[in-house]
């Protein structure tokens, strides 16, 4: 099985991953584009959503060369075959799940496992995590960020989970890596209201928001 090419600076232009969860086909296919016109590059999708697999190669077919389609909540090593299988080019997991990792690493896939502790964290990049999502990272903040980048200043870091246009500064200041960014870019109610172009001015807000962070870095 070989899993489909990451485009390392494709990420590393804009590290906001966008992610994608519990959307149908329908609303998935306006809103990739719209994220990707507003200068998105990264997206994933969640395991647990329905239809997972065909919703990664739909993302896949939308994105194309211009960023990478990722699978997020990947829990097991069938979630992984699958995820891979329909074109995933990287894995995000929501905790240390040592079997995906390993994995992930014997086939060349970027790996993302979610920690909190600084215990999780290094067992995550000890395993052979590309970069550790701190998840949920709402929950500590900008802080936590910066007391674990102490310590560990070689792991790069991924806060997710309430990452908003307004912390994400904050964030990266503390020596954040990248960000994980779900509900505050992809609103279940706009959505459902069909405010596509709503979608591509949030993405971007978020691009902004992080260029902004690097001019004055």
């Amino acid at each position: 099985m070989n899993p489909a090419p990451f485009h390392p600076a494709r990420f590393r232009e804009l590290p906001v991953v966008g992610i994608l969860r519990f959307f149908p086909a329908d609303q998935v296919k306006q809103l990739v584009p719209a994220a990707l016109a507003g200068g998105l590059r990264n997206l994933e999708i969640t395991m647990n959503s329905a239809g997972a697999d065909d919703l990664i190669r739909l993302a896949c077919d939308l994105v194309g060369d211009r960023g990478n389609v990722g699978a997020g909540t990947v829990t097991t090593l069938a979630e992984l075959d699958r995820a891979l299988a329909a074109g995933a080019s990287f894995v995000v997991t929501p905790a240390v799940v040592p079997e995906v990792i390993r994995a992930c690493v014997e086939r060349s896939v970027p790996v993302m496992p979610g920690a909190m502790t600084p215990t999780e964290i290094l067992t995550a990049w000890r395993l052979g995590a590309t970069m550790v999502k701190i998840f949920p990272a709402d929950q500590l903040g900008p802080a936590h960020i910066r007391a674990v980048k102490a310590p560990f200043p070689e792991i790069p870091l991924m806060p997710t989970g309430g990452v908003t246009v307004e912390s994400l500064p904050a964030f990266q200041q503390a020596g954040a890596d990248a960000f994980g960014v779900g509900g505050p870019l992809f609103d279940a109610k706009r959505a459902a209201a069909g405010d596509w172009e709503w979608f591509t001015r949030q993405a971007a807000r978020f691009v902004a928001a992080f260029r902004g962070c690097e001019t004055r870095a």
